[in-house]
């Protein structure tokens, strides 16, 4: 009988085990919406914008700050001038208000874009990059199909959710190559050599 109750406990603890991480596997991973099915602006922009500024911030965040003013050497090829790693994410900050600012003055623009370029610290530049994305996000959760592909100010909201999606994805490349110029693998290529 201890035999029968030790090999039951042993079946019931695999089952409870197996059960508990497909239960929690499936609700991780939201279904993928079907073939055929209508997905509003906001959702597909915002898929995109999620996925790439997990991977922008990561890749900020991995450089060490005595690496932020890095730049490739002139040496190593047609590398004059570029910017530091640091401007790089600075650069994709103040860019970010010009993309999903939405009806963003031009003098806060400026302003916004001038303290940016103040900053020096990689915890300062880092949190400049988030506050840019957080308005990124706001910008691209309003993205209708009513208004879309209305003209503002500086275009679409599509065409310009579109272009800064773009620019960040140009360079995040750029960060991807300095990291690796310093020894560093990028966060989201870890795990998948």
């Amino acid at each position: 009988m201890q035999g029968f109750v030790r090999s039951a406990g042993c079946v019931l603890a695999c089952i409870v085990i197996t059960a508990g991480a497909t239960l929690g596997h499936s609700q991780a991973a939201p279904a993928k919406p079907a073939v055929g099915t209508l997905m509003t602006p906001a959702t597909t922009y915002g898929k995109l914008l999620g996925m790439l500024s997990k991977e922008f911030v990561d890749a900020a965040e991995a450089m060490p700050e005595d690496k932020f003013s890095f730049a490739p050497p002139a040496t190593a090829g047609e590398f004059k001038g570029v910017r530091s790693f640091g401007d790089q994410v600075k650069h994709v900050a103040e860019a970010n208000w010009y993309f999903f600012g939405g009806s963003m003055s031009e003098a806060d623009n400026k302003a916004k874009h001038d303290a940016i370029e103040k900053l020096t610290t990689k915890a300062d530049i880092v949190q400049a990059l988030k506050d840019s994305l957080a308005q990124a996000h706001t910008y691209v959760d309003g993205i209708t199909a009513e208004n879309a592909f209305v003209m503002t100010a500086n275009g679409t909201r599509g065409g310009m959710a579109a272009f800064g999606i773009a620019h960040m994805m140009d360079h995040y490349g750029q960060l991807a190559v300095y990291l690796r110029m310093n020894g560093i693998v990028p966060p989201a290529s870890r795990g998948q050599m």
